[in-house]
């Protein structure tokens, strides 16, 4: 289980945040401890806010969110059982919490919120080292149950280098670009180029012009005018990109080449890039249907066996309630002979084992809802996908555009050109290798003269 957790301030940024029911199928606000308010999240967070204005303490909360890995179906216990060795690994226990569960794309995540500040001495938490704290945590879970261990965190050189931070990840959203995909982009162009000059031609081959950054050293600017750090998405060292580049005042600077971009690209070519994505969306109606269909069903499927749970719960308190007797002599008798301790033990038992049941049975009803949302996202993937290698085709499309208005050939192609394209080439190759041949043939003859073979 991947933990990962900040500080910070801004309670009801934080609160939207957890409640947002827009962009997750199904928010559960599972438990608020130590607030005056126990049933808002809302309420609770301000609350702490308030209580942190008591100090000069500007990150006044802890935010952490726990990720299990993608196949396993982890029940709300063990969500729990990782909350509090976080709590207790960090040093905040004691503190006000507020726990949510997300679920999105057949995926079901949780977050956690503490308030840093101590109520009776009116000073925040100290958290030191919390990201080694948590990898701490996290090892042991995945130990514990058995999951297979991200090699990252078996070994931190072994980490992924087309894994992205959460900037990267909003920065390619606000782009409409897979992370992924750009980062691999950017990691093959720095592989495959030896100088600056080979670097330069690559990148811009795809689309990106590399110009002089502000405070990030050298950046490449794409056809929309994003800026990307090219230490970050190539997957290098600053001093090795310092190293290649000896002078960065030769580049010329973002603002430059953004209007120099912007000369580049027609606006018929935006406007049809537009189109294809305005058209892209008429594509998913059918799956969105399949999906709201399923989440509103799904809703309906637990909130039937809320309704049965909480009937059953008052038919079964009340039968216990039933054993224990109320008044007079009976009462009397049953305490001074040990029976009424007996019974008031045996319900507290029953009441314990009913909630495990009805814990049991939630969980069961979202892992089979989970199984079933997993396999529509099987289906929306692939679309996805599809969709991602035709916008990939027009952004190499609008990059050959932006080559010819240089003046330059176009090198990106689509793939089936670039298909067709090697199948000419490999052709071309064959008959001039075919010509040498007979050609050198014909010189050994010629060289040996006649009358050689007698």
């Amino acid at each position: 289980m991947i933990l990962k957790g900040n500080q910070r301030g801004n309670a009801a940024k934080l609160a939207k945040h957890l409640m947002n029911t827009h962009d997750n199928e199904h928010v559960e606000l599972h438990e608020l401890r130590g607030f005056m308010n126990e049933d808002d999240l809302h309420e609770a967070l301000r609350e702490a806010e308030a209580i942190g204005k008591g100090t000069r303490c500007q990150q006044h909360l802890f935010s952490l969110s726990l990720n299990p890995p993608q196949d396993a179906h982890v029940d709300i216990a063990t969500f729990e059982t990782a909350i509090e060795m976080a709590e207790l690994k960090l040093g905040l226990s004691g503190q006000p919490r507020a726990v949510v569960f997300h679920e999105k794309e057949g995926r079901r995540h949780a977050h956690a919120v503490w308030s840093r500040i101590d109520t009776d001495t009116m000073t925040a938490r100290q958290l030191s080292f919390t990201k080694r704290r948590l990898m701490d945590v996290s090892q042991e879970l995945y130990l514990r149950h058995g999951w297979d261990m991200p090699k990252g965190m078996l070994d931190r050189a072994a980490k992924n280098p087309l894994t992205f931070t959460r900037d990267e990840w909003q920065q390619a959203q606000r782009t409409k670009q897979d992370p992924k995909i750009i980062k691999a982009l950017f990691k093959d162009c720095w592989e495959r180029s030896d100088s600056v000059d080979a670097l330069k031609s690559a990148l811009e081959a795809r689309g990106y012009y590399l110009a002089q950054g502000d405070r990030r050293g050298v950046v490449a600017v794409d056809y929309r005018g994003e800026a990307y750090a090219l230490s970050r998405w190539s997957g290098v060292k600053a001093k090795d990109v310092a190293a290649r580049f000896k002078d960065t005042g030769a580049l010329p600077s973002v603002e430059d080449q953004r209007q120099k971009i912007a000369g580049l690209v027609a606006d018929n070519l935006r406007d049809h890039k537009k189109q294809l994505e305005d058209g892209y969306k008429r594509l998913r109606p059918t799956l969105e249907l399949r999906r709201t269909q399923m989440v509103e069903r799904h809703q309906i499927e637990r909130n039937g066996l809320a309704e049965l749970q909480k009937g059953r719960e008052a038919r079964e308190a009340k039968t216990r309630a039933a054993r224990l007797p109320q008044k007079g002599f009976g009462k009397l008798w049953s305490r001074l002979t040990g029976k009424y301790s007996e019974l008031k033990a045996q319900n507290e038992h029953d009441a314990w084992q009913a909630l495990r049941r009805d814990q049991a049975e939630r969980d069961k009803m979202i892992a089979k809802q989970l199984d079933e949302r997993q396999r529509l996202q099987e289906a929306i993937r692939k679309q996805r996908e599809e969709r991602l290698q035709e916008l990939v085709a027009v952004r190499q499309q609008i990059a050959n555009y932006m080559l010819m208005k240089q003046g330059k050939n176009p090198t990106v192609m689509p793939k089936d050109a670039a298909l067709a394209h090697g199948r000419k080439v490999d052709t071309q190759q064959k008959t001039r290798e075919v010509r040498e041949k007979k050609g050198r043939e014909r010189t050994r003859t010629r060289d040996r003269g006649p009358g050689f073979e007698r």
